[in-house]
C-alpha cells in the first residue's frame, strides 16, 4: 500500500441534495487522545507508542477498513499504521504509532469501506450455509481486477497471476482461491480508498526528549555551596559538589538565577527592607550596572566559567537547568534602554511588585501588552535562545502564571522551532485551570499541589486525577518535595522522618522529582507561623555542612538507583493505587505493561507512630492467580520472601522503616527476570 498522500479525502453523495448535510457517509468521531478539540498538542516522549482510538462506523453491514495517518510536522507525505477494530459492539477501534524522534507529529484517522471484505464476508456466509455462488465469484473476481490495475512491484504480479487462476478453474477452486489468506492479505494491500473519509481534524503530538518524564532534579543556591563565611560561592564551587550530587543518583543541577543583583532597594537578611553594604541581596531582583538577563553575576564567576560547568556536569551524565525569571530590579538596563516596557506611576516612580501583604520593592514587571510587544516578546526569546546556546536544555520558569498565556505559547514555539529537545518545567502554584492552561500551551514539566498533600485520601485522590484523567495527555508532574520558598508544614513537624517520607513519595509516586539543597540535611528551621526558611538563604550567604549527623543522602541514593534500574518506576501514568487497612499507610503500585517489571511501594504517612496494615496485592493486574506464589525483594532492604495470595502483613515503624519497596516476580520467573533472588 502506498503512504497516503497529504491531501483530504471526502466521501462522495448525492452532492446537490445533501451539500448542506454536516454528517458523512462513515463517521469518524470521539478521536482520542485528542486536547481541546485539537486546539493543543498532547505530550509523549521519544520511544513512546502513541495509541488512538476512534469511534468509526456507517449504516448497513458492510465492513471498513482505518489507518491512523502520521507523520513529523515537517514532512510532506504521510506515514500510515492500521486501526483494528477493537470493540465492534461500540465501533471502537484502536491503533499504534510509533514514536521514535524528539520532534512535533501530526496524526488523523481515515477510514474507507471494505469493499472486498465486504463480499468476502458475505460470500462466507453462503458458503458456510451450502450455497452456490457463481455470480458472487464473478463480482469478487471484478475486485481483484480492479486491484490488480491499482497494484504495483510484486503485488500486480501475484494478483495477476490470481485472476489467470481464476479464469477456467471451477467454482470450488475459485472459491478456495478467492477465500485464502493469500488473496486477503493482497486485497488488504491495494484497497480502493477513492471515497476515503478523513477526520475532519488534524492533531498535534509533541514528542520530547525522554528527560521530560524521567528525571530527578536537585536545586542548587550556587553561592552557597562555597566554604567560607560571608563569600560567594563560585561555579567552581558548584563544579567541586557534582561528583556527590553524582552519587546521589541526581540528573539535572538546577541553578537560581546567576544574574547580577540590583542594589536599590536591596533586601537584607530574613527579607527584611534595609541591607547592609556587603548582603547578597535576592537573586531574583535580577539586573544591574554589570547587566541583565544575559549577563552573569561577577562574583560567580565568568561565562566561560559556566560553560565549564555546563561541561563538567555533562561529563558526569548531567545536565544544567537555568532559572528563566522574567523580572528586573530598579537597576536593571532595560529600564534606561526601555522605560516604555515598564510601568510607572502618576509620581514618576517605578511600579514594584507586590502579592498582598507581601511587598517586593527590590523587583519590577514588565508589561507584557502595547506599542513595544513584539520588541520586548522578541528580547525575551533572544533570552532563551542565548542560553540554549551556551549549553542550556532545560529552564524552571518562575512564576509563569502572571505573565500572559498568549506569550508562554509563542516563545515556547519558537524555541522549540530549531530545539525542540529543550524542556521548561512551569513554577506554576496557582489556580487549577491556569495550571493545566500552561501545561497545554507546552510547558514540559509543572510544579503541582503534591507539596501539600499529606494524608492518605488526598494523596489518592490527587494523584489519581494526574495520572488516570484526561491530564495524563498534557500535564507532566514534576513533585518538588520543598523549594526555597516552600518548606511545608509536614516537613517542620515531622523532623528526619517526614523528610525520609516525603522524599519516597516524590520520587516513586511521579517519574520526575526535584528537592532544593538542604532537604537532604533535613533541614527545617521555620520563620514561625510561616512556610518560610528562617535566615534564608534567598537574602543572605550560607555555608553548609554537607555531612553533618542527621542527614537522609544514603537513602536518596538508594531510591534513585531503584529508580534508574526498574522501568516501572520511570513512567507516570501506570500508577494505581491498592488497598491497605490502615489509614495511616498508603499502597501504591507501578507496572510495566509486559508486567516483567513490577514494584509496590507502602508508606506510612505517620511520622511518630509505627502502623501495621495488611496490603492487598492486584494479583488479577499482575497477571498472576490467587494460588501462584511470586517473590519478593524489599528494594530498601533487600530482604526476600516467597509469599502466596493477595494479602500480606506489613509493619512500618518511623524510626527504622517508614517505606517498603517491594520488587515483585512470579516465582517461576525469577531465573529470568530477578537474578538477584
Amino acid at each position: 500500500m502506498t503512504p497516503a498522500k497529504d491531501t483530504v479525502t471526502e466521501g462522495t453523495g448525492a452532492a446537490g441534495l445533501a451539500a448542506g448535510v454536516q454528517s458523512r457517509v462513515i463517521v469518524i468521531q470521539n478521536v482520542s487522545p485528542e486536547l481541546d478539540g485539537g486546539r493543543y498538542a498532547v505530550k509523549r516522549e521519544a520511544g513512546d507508542t502513541l495509541t488512538v482510538e476512534a469511534d468509526i462506523f456507517r449504516d448497513g453491514h458492510g465492513k471498513l477498513s482505518a489507518v491512523v495517518l502520521y507523520k513529523r510536522k515537517d514532512e510532506a507525505d504521510w506515514r500510515e499504521a492500521p486501526l483494528t477494530l477493537a470493540n465492534p459492539g461500540l465501533d471502537r477501534w484502536s491503533g499504534e504509532v510509533e514514536l521514535t524522534e524528539n520532534a512535533p507529529y501530526l496524526y488523523t484517522v481515515e477510514a474507507w469501506d471494505d469493499e472486498f471484505e465486504s463480499w468476502r464476508d458475505g460470500a462466507g456466509k453462503k458458503l458456510d450455509a451450502g450455497q452456490d455462488i457463481p455470480l458472487e465469484l464473478t463480482e469478487g473476481r471484478e475486485l481483484v481486477a480492479q486491484a490488480a490495475a491499482r497494484a504495483g512491484g510484486p503485488d500486480a504480479k501475484a494478483l495477476e497471476k490470481t485472476l489467470k487462476d481464476l479464469d477456467g478453474a471451477r467454482d470450488d477452486r475459485r472459491a478456495e482461491i478467492m477465500m485464502s489468506d493469500a488473496v486477503r492479505d493482497l486485497m488488504a494491500r491495494w484497497p480502493d480508498r477513492s471515497r476515503a473519509v478523513r477526520y475532519d481534524r488534524t492533531l498535534e503530538v509533541f514528542v520530547d526528549r525522554v528527560a521530560a518524564r524521567f528525571a530527578a532534579w536537585y536545586e542548587m543556591f550556587h553561592r552557597s555551596q562555597g566554604t567560607v563565611e560571608g563569600q560567594w560561592g563560585t561555579f567552581d564551587d558548584c563544579r567541586r559538589r557534582l561528583p556527590e550530587i553524582k552519587a546521589l543518583g541526581f540528573d539535572v543541577i538546577y541553578f537560581i538565577p546567576i544574574h547580577p543583583i540590583g542594589r536599590t532597594h536591596r533586601k537584607g537578611p530574613d527579607n527584611t527592607l534595609v541591607a547592609g553594604p556587603d548582603d547578597p541581596g535576592s537573586p531574583y531582583a535580577i539586573g544591574a550596572e554589570e547587566g541583565g538577563h544575559t549577563a552573569i553575576h561577577p562574583e560567580l564567576g565568568t561565562l566561560e566559567d559556566f560553560r565549564r560547568f555546563v561541561a563538567a556536569c555533562h561529563e558526569h551524565g548531567m545536565e544544567v537547568a537555568l532559572d528563566f525569571a522574567i523580572q528586573c530590579s530598579p537597576d536593571h538596563p532595560w529600564i534606561k534602554e526601555h522605560p516604555e516596557w515598564f510601568r510607572f506611576r502618576p509620581d514618576g516612580t517605578i511600579k514594584y511588585a507586590e502579592n498582598p501583604p507581601k511587598k517586593y520593592q527590590d523587583i519590577v514587571n514588565v508589561e507584557f501588552y502595547g506599542d513595544h510587544q513584539d520588541a520586548l516578546w522578541q528580547e525575551l526569546l533572544s533570552v532563551v535562545l542565548f542560553w540554549v546556546e551556551n549549553g542550556v536544555k532545560i529552564f524552571r520558569v518562575d512564576n509563569p502564571h502572571t505573565k500572559p498565556v498568549p506569550f508562554w505559547e509563542w516563545l515556547i514555539r519558537e524555541v522549540r522551532r530549531d530545539h525542540p529537545d529543550v524542556i521548561f518545567l512551569a513554577e506554576a502554584f496557582t489556580r487549577p485551570p491556569m495550571l493545566k492552561m500552561l501545561a497545554k500551551v507546552g510547558f514540559s514539566q509543572s510544579y503541582t499541589y503534591f507539596t501539600w498533600r499529606d494524608f492518605k485520601g488526598e494523596l489518592t485522590d490527587y494523584l489519581t486525577e494526574l495520572t488516570q484523567s484526561a491530564d495524563k495527555e498534557f500535564l507532566r508532574p514534576n513533585f518538588f518535595a520543598n523549594t526555597p520558598d516552600i518548606l511545608p508544614g509536614y516537613l517542620q513537624k515531622g523532623g528526619r522522618t517526614a523528610f525520609m517520607v516525603r522524599f519516597v513519595l516524590a520520587a516513586t509516586l511521579s517519574s520526575v522529582y526535584g528537592i532544593y539543597n538542604g532537604f537532604e540535611l533535613c533541614e527545617n528551621e521555620a520563620v514561625p507561623g510561616t512556610e518560610e526558611y528562617l535566615h534564608s538563604e534567598k537574602y543572605q550567604f550560607k555555608v553548609w555542612n554537607w555531612r553533618r549527623r542527621g542527614h537522609i543522602k544514603d537513602l536518596i541514593a538508594k531510591v534513585n538507583r531503584i529508580r534508574r534500574e526498574n522501568p516501572a518506576l520511570q513512567e507516570l501514568d501506570n500508577l494505581r493505587f491498592y488497598e491497605a487497612d490502615d489509614d495511616n499507610v498508603l499502597f501504591y503500585g507501578k507496572m510495566s505493561a509486559d508486567r516483567r517489571n513490577m514494584v509496590f511501594v507502602a508508606v506510612n504517612l505517620d511520622p511518630f507512630d509505627a502502623h501495621e496494615a495488611t496490603l492487598t496485592f492486584p494479583l488479577e493486574d499482575m497477571a498472576m492467580e490467587d494460588t501462584e506464589s511470586f517473590a519478593v525483594e524489599d528494594l530498601l532492604t533487600g530482604k526476600k520472601h516467597l509469599w502466596t495470595g493477595p494479602d500480606h502483613a506489613v509493619r512500618l515503624d518511623p524510626k527504622r522503616n517508614p517505606a517498603v519497596l517491594f520488587r515483585v516476580v512470579p516465582w517461576h520467573h525469577v531465573d529470568f527476570v530477578a537474578p538477584s533472588f
